[in-house]
């Protein structure tokens, strides 16, 4: 009991101290529009502006309510969203007709090229590139945004990426974190941590695939941007030069919901750091949780999913399955009315999700699997029903189901038999409540907030001058060298002519 107390009260000095370091002039740039996204970068710097930093935003998104008594710029890319959500419904689409793969991670650099020339021709953004100002960090989404990293040579700044979905091999060979595809499943993949052999043989094509798209394609086409919209001198910089200069990377991730993997020093777990404590419902809301004495499922499709706008067939099926259960259903539904809305079930176009999921009358989430989801359900032990559409969805949602607190439902397979039929196996067996409950210790149990954990390393790398000291041997060799390739190559030459 005294040592706890004693280590406690360490961790509050060093949270004190790190309180002391001088306001840095940071420039967040998130560019992606898709609201989870964003609502990561707002969350990671509210906190650093609540520490007394300068914080610049440049989103498509606008902040209604900015942090009191904090210094808070927003720079909105307007026009941006619309263009963006073209093409997440194509996504979409995808899934619909049951064409989406893995292989599908290979639109995003095509997707990501097009949307940095949108970004860098953006007027506010030509206006901040030829202001002279200067920050002392910038903090890039990883997510489309390769051409913008390179905001930290123009602005004379450390950089630092955030990674919204945890790591995967477009961040990895850019700290020079090692990720061979027998061990890390591709991003977009299903695979499970512990691949089979033909798994692991997809696996290696689709991570060759991938970096083959990233290096030929993507790249270029990044620095030819930059050349293009950068002013003077820096329109003659090797995008490379920037990309493979990365001080630390924050990474949205944590051990709770996903596999133990190596990490390089500059890499830190961050995820759960939006989660805030459970606050009082609004009044509807709290009477009808109250009430449900059979219990609560609560289904969200997330902010890109729009659930009226399902196909016939599978709104049908669902509300055919709502309507035979003893429980109540609460659904963000995004429109007023619900045709065919049975009894038990209530709706809302916008619902505080992580509020609801700490209502001890919920007994289950029915998510498409976005990460802040699978983080905020974990958080609250909740197990999920997880029908993923694109992107890290499938991911995260057999994830969950390998490890025990969920199971997937494809949408090509949604019926009511099939709904019926998974409800049923979460409801009446204990084992995925209890997974989720064991795990949801797990991400509680922590020396310090993940958000005071990122100021604090935001910091860190203010402090010591870009942190080069957390940069990897790896970065310095050829890739022939760091695979061994010429190492073989003499030793198979020796073992020849001797």
């Amino acid at each position: 009991m005294i040592k706890n107390m004693i280590d406690s009260r360490v961790v509050l000095y060093a949270i004190f101290i790190t309180s002391l370091c001088d306001a840095a002039k940071i420039l967040a740039v998130f560019p992606t529009a898709i609201p989870s996204h964003y609502i990561l970068g707002n969350a990671l710097l509210r906190g650093l502006a609540n520490a007394g930093h300068d914080v610049t935003m440049l989103s498509p998104f606008t902040e209604k309510n900015p942090p009191k008594n904090c210094s808070w710029r927003d720079i909105v890319l307007t026009g941006v969203i619309d263009q963006q959500q073209e093409n997440i419904k194509m996504l979409t689409k995808y899934q619909w007709l049951g064409q989406y793969s893995s292989l599908t991670a290979l639109i995003v650099p095509f997707m990501g090229a097009y949307t940095s020339e949108k970004i860098l021709n953006h007027t506010n953004v030509q206006k901040l590139m030829r202001s002279g100002e200067k920050f002392d960090v910038v903090i890039v989404g990883q997510f489309h945004s390769e051409a913008t990293k390179a905001f930290s040579n123009l602005f004379d700044a450390h950089l630092i990426l955030f990674s919204s979905i945890g790591t995967n091999s477009m961040l990895n060979h850019l700290v020079g974190n090692p990720s061979l595809p027998s061990f890390a499943p591709e991003f977009m993949s299903s695979f499970p941590p512990k691949m089979s052999f033909l798994q692991r043989v997809q696996n290696t094509i689709y991570r060759f695939m991938i970096s083959s798209v990233l290096h030929l394609y993507a790249y270029s086409a990044n620095d030819k941007m930059v050349k293009k919209y950068f002013p003077s001198p820096f329109d003659q910089l090797d995008l490379k030069d920037a990309l493979y200069n990365v001080s630390l990377v924050l990474l949205n991730s944590h051990l709770s919901i996903s596999s133990a993997i190596p990490y390089v020093p500059c890499m830190i777990d961050i995820g759960g750091f939006h989660v805030k404590p459970p606050k009082k419902l609004p009044n509807d809301l709290q009477v009808f949780l109250d009430s449900a004495k059979e219990g609560v499922i609560y289904m969200s499709l997330g902010s890109n999913i729009k659930s009226k706008d399902l196909p016939p067939e599978c709104k049908t099926a669902i509300l055919n399955t709502f309507s035979k259960l003893k429980l109540k259903v609460l659904w963000k539904w995004e429109d007023d009315v619900m045709p065919g809305q049975p009894t038990n079930v209530k709706i809302g176009k916008w619902l505080p999700q992580q509020d609801i999921l700490a209502h001890p009358n919920v007994k289950l989430f029915i998510t498409q699997g976005g990460l802040l989801s699978t983080i905020e359900t974990v958080y609250r032990g909740v197990p999920i029903i997880a029908i993923p559409f694109f992107g890290d969805q499938q991911m995260n949602a057999y994830s969950a189901e390998k490890a025990g607190y969920g199971i997937v439902l494809l949408s090509k397979d949604l019926s009511e038999e099939s709904l019926t039929s998974v409800i049923e196996e979460i409801l009446n067996n204990p084992k995925y409540t209890d997974e989720a409950k064991r795990r949801s210790k797990i991400i509680n149990d922590r020396q310090v907030s993940p958000i005071d954990n990122a100021v604090y390393w935001v910091e860190y790398v203010v402090r010591h001058n870009g942190a080069k000291h957390l940069r990897v041997q790896y970065l310095d060799l050829a890739w022939y060298q760091y695979y061994l390739l010429d190492v073989f190559a003499f030793l198979l030459a020796v073992a020849i002519t001797s």
